[in-house]
This record gives C-alpha cells, structure tokens and sequence, in this order.
C-alpha cells in the first residue's frame, strides 16, 4: 500500500475512531445518552470536515444519514424516554433543503456563472488593471477593485479568484519571468498575497461575499438568535470595510514590497488582452443589468418586502431569460449542486445540537468560565479566541458550523451582552480572518498553491496582517457596530 492509500485511510478512520471512544466515555451527567450519542456524531462530522478524506458534501450526507439512523437530532430525540418516529427523524434529516439561506447561497453560486461563461469578469479585471497598471501599486489596487466588484454577487471566494483575478495575476507575474523558482519577489509575490488579502477583505465586506456568512446567521436563526440582512452587514461593516480595502494593497506594498515599481508594459499588455476582448457582448450587457438590479434588490430587500433569497432565484430566471446562461448550464453547474447538499445537511445537523439539549448543557458548563468576567472584556475574549480557532480548520464552512453553536451559547450566558448585537461583533471578522493561514478559506490555497511564497513566510504574512486587521476592527469597528445596532433590523434567519 502507497503513502497515498495509508494517508487517505488514516484520515477515513480517525473521525469514525474518535467518534466512537468518545461515545463510549461515561456519558456526562445532565446529559442523556441520545444528547452524548448525537454530540459524539457531530464531533466525528468536524473532525472528518478538517481531515477531509472524501468531499465535504458527501461528508455532511453520512452524519446526517447515521443520525436519521439512530433517530437523534429531531427535536425531543435528546429524551430517552420520547420515542421519535421514522417519519420525524428523515423529515428533520431533509429540513436543511428547505432552508432560504442555503438556496441563496445555491443561487448566488449560478449568478457568478454568468459572470465566468460571459466573460464579464475577466472584462472588468483587464479593463481595471489597463486603467492602474502602470504602476505594481496600481495592480494592487486593479485587483482589489475587480474583486469587490465581483464580490456581491460570488459567494465563493474561491471562484472570484480562480475564475477572474488568478490568471490575469500570473500573467503579469511572468511577463517580467518572476516565477516561484526565479524571482518570485520581483512582482510575482507581491501580487499573490495582494489577491488573497483583497479577497478575505472583500469577504467580509459583504453577506454575499462567502459562503459561510449566510451559513452563520442561518445557523444563529435555529438557535433563535436574531441577525441582520444583507444591508445591515454591509452597513455594519461598512467603517471597517473601506479602511481595508483602501490599505490593504498599500500594506502589503510597505510590509512586502515588490522589487519592480512600475511598469508601462503591464498596462499595455492588458490594453492589448481588453482589444482581443472586442466590444462588449450583449449577455454582458444583459449580465450588468441582472446584477445591478439584484444589488438594488438586495439592498432595498425590507421596503421593497422581497426575500434576500427570492432576489437570487429572479437573478437565475432572468440570466436564462436573457440566454445569459442555459438551462444545461445550470443543471451541470456542479459546485453549486455540490454547495447546496453540503450546506443543507450542515444546517440541519447544527440545528440537531440544541434539539437535543446539547446546548443547553454546554451553555451552563462553559458559562461559568465567563460569570465573573465584565461584558466588555469577555466580548473581546470571546471575539479574539472565536477568530484564533480559524488555525484549527481548513475551511471556513467547517469553523463556522463547528464554533457558531459554541460560541452563541457562550455569548447568551453573559451579564450586560445584547445577544445579537454580539453575535454580529463576532461574526463580520470571519471574511479577512481567512488570511491567517494557507488554508483558511476557499481561495488560501489557490494562492498559496502557485508556490510564489513559502509556507513560513505564509504564516507569518497571516499573522501579522491579521494582527493588523483585527486591531483597526476592534478600535474603529466594535464601537460602530454598537452605536448603530439600535437603527440595524434584526431578524430569525429561517
């Protein structure tokens, strides 16, 4: 057997292993042994989310399944004494596919297909760096702006950069020959950690900007946490949002500089890849127009009394319409049939924790730790250590569902804490928190597979931006977000 077959059945087992011994330890008191046989699944899930063997999504459908199985997760499942239907169990086994946040999420992922198969996205890169590309800081900013542009509308900052700003920056970076092997910090570095750090703030800019934004608040929602819209994150994050995004490129200029300045050559090689282009194509018309109504949509969702999730699935409708997208191609949209069953299966097995009284227990235990602690002090505890956990997943999707129940619960068991307006404090670092490591979030190891920067220095860069970020957002962004949360509309996310 290769290394390869050893590695892969070390990682298929370990969470089967761990899930077992750890229902097989003395359940704890206060706790049912339904509660204690469904926490031990759920840590078997996390484990198997941060190990990986298989797909993610295929992941999500065997917990789930094995729950339905043993009949826990549905609500009353964690009394021994209630006996739960067949009926009961699957119907709370499929609930996640009838949650709004996760069709979003599925729709938001067909939006950014159009911007891919019409070409609109590499349009708006070139043009951007045709405009600023004459000097490498210039770039940086080209690459930010391309990619905020595209954020509202691609939940997947995975697909923002793989799809529109990757390939136009390793072009760049080999017109000067600064490759991984030779040169790299000619150009070619600079530009990387420059897509990578504009993407994870660009994520937490907007709701829509990844994926486990909406999973989190969906996941507040069956806790019976209020959360905001669309909107309100933005406004929320607003202060923040623009002091990151105008620095960023700047910091990364100061912190790792490129050894090449400028350069006219840069803007003219995009000048000539925007004339190949040739004039702007209807579908692309027909996309702005889409997208730009959807953004007015979105934004105007509570007086216009139309669904953030409604808007998404219009958005599809009128992209077929417009033959912007066939109807082929989004059935064989594959990461967004892939996104859908993960997500779905994801948020019904969060929701299964406090069904079975998980929660609950877990809230009066770790509540404790923070009793005699000030408000203001266990908040920023809370929020530092919610965003040093990100080194213990490799992906966003898993941290969210792992730490979002924890942390909620520890938040509700602090004197003098507004839930919501906590939860929101903790909740809008989780975009640019991604940076931290290579594999944060869904783009971290796009960038940092192109081999331009070493892994120690990765992780250095990591820290020390994230440093950076967190101390603009505790000074400018936690007294924003508590002066304007009274005129914020918080809602159940169903």
């Amino acid at each position: 057997m290769d290394k390869k077959n050893i590695t892969f059945y070390i990682k298929l087992f370990v969470p089967i292993v761990i899930g077992l011994v750890m229902f097989a330890l003395p359940t704890p008191e206060g706790l049912s042994v339904n509660a204690w046989l469904y926490a031990s699944i759920f840590v078997a899930l996390i484990i198997a989310l941060i190990l990986e063997p298989v797909p993610p999504a295929l992941i999500g459908v065997v917990a789930i399944t094995i729950a339905v199985l043993c009949k826990v997760g549905p609500a009353g499942s964690g009394n021994v004494e209630h006996t739960i239907k067949a009926s009961e169990a699957i119907k709370w086994g499929l609930s996640g596919f009838s949650n709004n946040v996760v069709w979003l999420i599925f729709a938001a992922f067909s939006i950014g297909l159009g911007f891919s198969k019409t070409g609109l996205g590499q349009r708006i890169a070139l043009y951007l760096v045709k405009k600023l590309g004459k000097s490498t800081l210039g770039i940086g900013y080209a690459i930010a702006f391309a990619d905020g542009i595209l954020a509202p509308f691609i939940p997947s900052n995975a697909a923002r950069s793989g799809g529109t700003l990757y390939p136009v920056v390793t072009s760049i970076a080999n017109m000067f020959q600064s490759t991984p092997e030779k040169d790299p910090k000619k150009i070619g570095s600079y530009l990387i950690w420059t897509g990578l750090a504009t993407c994870c703030v660009s994520s937490s800019i907007f709701l829509t900007g990844q994926a486990p934004n909406p999973l989190a608040l969906s996941l507040l929602g069956k806790q019976g946490i209020e959360s905001v819209d669309w909107l309100g994150w933005f406004i929320a994050f607003a202060p923040v949002g623009l002091i990151l995004f105008l620095l960023t490129p700047l910091l990364v200029y100061f912190i790792y500089p490129p050894e090449i300045k400028g350069s006219k050559e840069i803007a003219q090689w995009a000048s000539d890849e925007y004339a190949k282009l040739g004039k702007i194509t209807k579908p692309q018309i027909y996309m702005i127009g889409i997208c730009l109504l959807g953004l007015v949509l979105w934004i105007g969702s509570s007086a216009f009394k139309i669904d953030s999730t409604t808007t998404a699935l219009l958005l599809i409708v009128l992209m077929c319409a417009c033959k912007v997208i066939t109807w082929q191609d989004f059935l064989s949209n594959k990461p967004a049939w892939n996104t859908l069953v993960w997500f779905a299966t994801l948020v019904a097995m969060a929701s299964g924790l406090k069904n079975v009284g998980y929660l609950d227990w877990a809230g009066g235990l770790l509540g404790v730790w923070l009793k005699d602690i000030t408000s203001f002090w266990a908040l920023l505890i809370l929020l530092l250590t919610f965003s040093v956990f990100r080194y213990l997943f490799a992906s966003g999707t898993a941290y969210v569902t792992a730490m979002i129940a924890i942390y909620a619960t520890l938040v509700q068991s602090v004197n003098g804490l507004d839930t919501a307006q906590a939860m929101l404090i903790l909740l809008l670092p989780m975009g640019f928190m991604g940076i931290i490591t290579p594999y944060g979030t869904g783009c971290s190891p796009l960038w940092y597979g192109s081999h331009y920067i070493k892994s120690g220095e990765f992780f250095k860069l990591g820290a020390i931006f994230a440093a950076i970020y967190m101390v603009i957002y505790c000074i400018v962004g936690i007294p924003w977000v508590e002066f304007i949360s009274p005129y914020l509309t918080f809602h159940i996310a169903s």
